[in-house]
């Protein structure tokens, strides 16, 4: 399943041991179903919200799962009784580190269902509930396993950021093409200098505003550069290192 639903996480995911390669693989499935309950703009947010602020508290449950997304997300939705089996044999350091997040995460996500992104304030809330979290969990199952020292807050999250700050840069057609209605997390407070409407950066009359914007948004994402390059200068184990450095270079 985690290939199925993982570009490339699924593959530096290997680079683990036996042990921590199970608990981080089961964290990153229960964040890609949270991440698709968010992500399907067919549910109404009556729906979504009480979904996203308990679903700590379903991966508990071997019963639970909700029809939603498609494709290969679909399956995962479907069958998220195998996901709660393996979490429920993940030794309890691992499971309270991964309803913690789950929980924090899912909070942050129903707070910007009815939010839009407007300052880069809101930007940064938004990247570090989605992917900072992801940082900060990961750091605590980093720790848990033994291999390493617990990372700050400050540095896991920046390691997330980067990566999810990467990923909205590179998303922005698919995300304003979004059926039934688009969903953008460019924030306003840099596209607004630039366009009068975000989708305005589509046209080719733009392309010169288009590079420009692009330009800022790049900017942006590199303050998180440092930050990455000292989380990661302090690892000691190399396949963790590997692990945080692959999808950081790709980035």
């Amino acid at each position: 399943m985690l290939h199925k639903v993982s570009r490339s996480f699924g593959l530096v995911i290997q680079q683990l041991g036996p042990q921590l390669r199970d608990a981080v693989c089961i964290f990153y499935l229960v964040l890609r179903a949270l991440d698709t309950v968010e992500d399907d703009t067919s549910i109404s947010a009556e729906v979504k919200v009480p979904i996203l602020k308990n679903f700590h508290r379903h991966v508990y449950d071997n019963d639970w799962h909700f029809s939603c997304g498609t494709k290969e997300y679909k399956v995962l939705m479907d069958e998220f009784h195998h996901v709660s089996n393996a979490f429920l044999e993940l030794a309890k350091g691992y499971q309270e580190a991964i309803e913690d997040i789950t929980m924090r995460m899912g909070a942050g996500m129903a707070k910007f269902i009815c939010k839009e992104v407007e300052s880069i304030d809101d930007y940064d809330e938004y990247c570090h509930y989605v992917a900072g979290l992801v940082g900060l969990g990961l750091s605590k199952l980093f720790h848990a396993s033994g291999a390493e020292d617990l990372a700050t807050d400050a540095l896991s999250n920046s390691m997330g950021l980067f990566l999810q700050k990467t990923n909205i840069i590179r998303d922005y057609l698919e995300d304003i093409n979004e059926i039934p209605k688009s969903r953008m997390f460019w924030p306003r407070e840099i596209w607004s200098k630039y366009v009068d409407k975000l989708e305005d950066l589509k046209s080719e009359e733009n392309s010169a505003k288009a590079v420009q914007c692009l330009n800022d948004m790049v900017t942006n994402a590199l303050i998180h550069a440092e930050d990455c390059l000292k989380y990661m200068s302090d690892l000691r184990d190399p396949a963790i290192f590997r692990f945080c450095a692959i999808p950081q270079i790709m980035a």
